[in-house]
């Protein structure tokens, strides 16, 4: 049977995006926000215009959201670009006119992308995991470090650094349960990076710590997966510039390969099984050290080393003065010709003073030199 076609006369009409939009927007505005179970964390919110930036699961919805509850609640929006209900071209039709209407003078913009407009309000907060700050000063929030972690402890003993061990820095971990936790990891990686960029990442999960250039994690995932180079390249810069991994260059050899880290210890166990407790506690000082903004590299038979402020810090957890003694001296010819004077050497709990000809040299339990940083 032949199908008949009939003319159709059409006429291109105006869409009006601002009506449901703004009664969208309303609703938005009158919802309660919540922020239950929420606790401090060590950041200086800044009072104008800002980009916050950070990891999935660094809590930064958590606290933008405390923060807008401590405001008068007709005073600010706050609006989720990642809500599927909200369309970015109705949204940029309405929200000036609303936040005009409404005297909205702090408007936050979380999971923000740059298809959604930025209006001209007193106070714009933009969110987001990017280091982009979309011509906004970027604020970045990292995993907790140990200090806040032990706010979220209800007893602070020494089960707590094993409870750090176990849980890294994701706030998200302290209420889910146990047996969930890596899958979470897994799943909220997997969605942030996609499957290109949480391969990269289970790569490198396999080798943290260790010395490692792009091209051998390319040569890694090239015989499971087609990708070129060149998008592997690319990806890795952007994880590096958006903190999923962090790399720390040779004092002196910028050109030298670089070693690998992961942004948080509980990465490690949620994408590899294989356990290596010498790196993990090697990853953890680290992440204390970035975590105070300051610049850190590595040398030969060196963890670690802040030309700043001219300070070596070694990893041992168990080491012992004997140890240590030897440490010292395969690493003497740097101490010397840096003329280095003290040397941090963390451990799990050995606490002591090692004086050698040239160096002091002073054991100190992680947590006590986490807390003292």
């Amino acid at each position: 049977m032949s199908e008949t076609f009939w003319p159709v006369s059409i006429r291109c009409r105006a869409v009006d995006w601002s009506s449901p939009m703004q009664e969208l927007l309303e609703k938005i505005y009158r919802q309660d926000l919540h922020a239950p179970g929420f606790v401090e964390r060590r950041f200086d919110m800044p009072q104008g215009s800002f980009t916050l930036s950070g990891l999935p699961l660094s809590g930064k919805t958590a606290l933008i959201k405390h923060h807008l509850l401590q405001r008068p609640k007709s005073s600010y929006l706050y609006v989720d670009c990642s809500d599927i209900r909200i369309e970015a071209a109705a949204f940029n039709a309405a929200i000036a006119s609303f936040c005009r209407e409404h005297a909205i003078d702090t408007l936050v913009l979380d999971n923000y992308r740059e298809t959604f407009a930025r209006p001209s309000v007193e106070r714009l907060i933009l969110v987001g995991r990017t280091t982009q700050g979309f011509g906004l000063p970027v604020r970045r929030l990292h995993p907790l470090d140990f200090e806040e972690f032990l706010a979220f402890e209800r007893r602070y003993d020494e089960g707590a650094l094993n409870d750090f061990l176990q849980l890294g820095g994701f706030p998200a971990m302290h209420r889910t349960p146990s047996e969930e936790r890596h899958l979470l990891l897994q799943r909220t990686f997997l969605s942030a990076l996609g499957e290109n960029g949480f391969a990269l990442l289970h790569a490198a999960a396999k080798v943290h710590t260790q010395k490692v250039s792009p091209y051998m994690l390319y040569q890694r995932l090239k015989t499971e997966r087609k990708i070129s180079k060149d998008m592997l390249y690319r990806t890795f810069e952007r994880m590096v510039q958006e903190g999923y991994l962090h790399t720390v260059e040779k004092f002196g050899y910028p050109r030298a390969t670089k070693k690998l880290y992961l942004c948080d210890i509980a990465l490690k166990n949620a994408l590899v099984f294989k356990k290596h407790f010498g790196r993990l506690f090697e990853s953890m000082v680290l992440q204390e050290l970035i975590k105070r903004s300051n610049h850190v590299t590595y040398a030969e038979k060196i963890d670690f080393y802040l030309p700043k402020d001219n300070r070596v810090v070694l990893c041992m957890p168990f080491g012992t003065k004997e140890l240590l003694f030897k440490k010292i001296e395969s690493a003497e010819a740097f101490l010397l010709t840096h003329a280095v004077r003290r040397v941090e050497v963390v451990t799990m709990s050995s606490e002591s003073m090692l004086h050698h000809p040239f160096v002091e040299a002073e054991m100190i339990p992680f947590s006590q030199w986490a807390l003292g940083q």
